[in-house]
């Protein structure tokens, strides 16, 4: 028994230091594979990162899209609805200066200042005030050598702003000296 005990253990002497080597190559085989597959989920998270980032940018952008579109269709109507309101004034002061009671037409445009204010909508002061451009659009000049240059004479028609911005700049009369 002693022969064939010590065929066995050469045998399998054998067997362990085969199995070294074709396990030391199955591990290289499978560290280049795990590297592979590391480089690959790098390569992935990278582009989903990309991805995300476009995503947000679409959102963004799709959200000054739709915002600017209600802005703009905000600042129509409201245009409209001043150009109503422009006319009662006009109405109510065509009616005093013929001594006719304006009482209703205070109260409409009473609640009309409201919707106007509740809203957003303020008036630009511009009786006095020096020439804007951004909020002022000058249709005359008068001379008037006790005013500043650009200094705001008259105003011809109100401008307004809606939620800061000018939906309407006001037509104004500026001064310069001679």
């Amino acid at each position: 028994m002693s022969e064939e005990s010590d065929e066995k253990m050469e045998v399998e002497t054998e067997d362990v230091s085969g199995d070294d080597t074709s396990q030391e190559k199955i591990i290289d085989e499978l560290k280049i594979q795990l590297k592979q597959e590391q480089e690959k989920a790098t390569s992935y998270e990278k582009k989903l990162q990309y991805l995300l980032a476009d995503f947000e940018n679409l959102k963004k952008r799709t959200e000054l899209d739709v915002q600017s579109k209600v802005n703009s269709a905000l600042d129509s109507m409201m245009l409209k609805f001043l150009s109503i309101y422009d006319d009662f004034i006009r109405a109510k002061d065509a009616l005093a200066k013929q001594k006719i009671n304006t009482d209703g037409l205070s109260a409409i445009l009473k609640n009309m200042d409201s919707f106007l204010s509740e809203n957003g909508i303020t008036p630009i002061e511009a009786l006095g005030e020096i020439f804007d451009p951004q909020l002022h659009e000058a249709i005359s000049v008068k001379e008037d050598p006790s005013l500043d240059d650009n200094t705001i004479t008259a105003e011809i028609r109100k401008g307004y702003i809606l939620q800061n911005r000018v939906i309407r700049p006001s037509l104004v009369e500026i001064s310069k000296k001679t």
